[in-house]
């Protein structure tokens, strides 16, 4: 019984990590995509 609810608890952590890494790639990700859209935009005009 107790080995089940760290097990559990193990694959929770483990889980919040995944999701947490994904949320910072994610971020990244639409962070520079603006970046290169407000550049192109930017030398478009110019």
């Amino acid at each position: 019984m107790i080995l089940d609810e760290e097990e559990k608890n193990k694959k929770r952590i483990q889980l919040k990590l995944w999701l947490k890494r994904i949320g910072f790639v994610g971020f990244l990700f639409f962070l520079i995509k603006g970046l290169i859209w407000l550049a192109l935009a930017y030398f478009i005009v110019k």
